[in-house]
C-alpha cells in the first residue's frame, strides 16, 4: 500500500526523498520504496521520519479504518 501521508508531508516540508533520506540515514531508494509501498520500515526508522517531518506515527504510517 502506498504511503501517500508520507509523501505529502515531505513535499509540505520542501524536503526532496534525497533529503529525507539524508536526515534519517538511509538511501533515496529506501524512501522511494516506503513511499511506493514496496518496503515496510522498521519501528526506529518510522520514527526518525516522523520526527524529520515533525509528525506522529499515526499521521504517517496508521491506515485508516484497520
Amino acid at each position: 500500500m502506498k504511503n501517500l501521508k508520507m509523501k505529502l508531508a515531505r513535499v509540505e516540508a520542501d524536503m526532496s526523498q534525497e533529503d529525507l533520506a539524508n536526515a534519517v540515514g538511509v538511501t533515496r531508494q529506501t524512501i522511494g520504496l516506503i513511499e511506493a509501498g514496496g518496503y515496510n520500515p522498521t519501528l526506529n526508522l518510522c520514527v526518525a521520519i516522523c520526527k524529520t517531518l515533525d509528525k506522529t506515527l499515526n499521521d504517517l504510517f496508521w491506515e485508516e479504518g484497520v
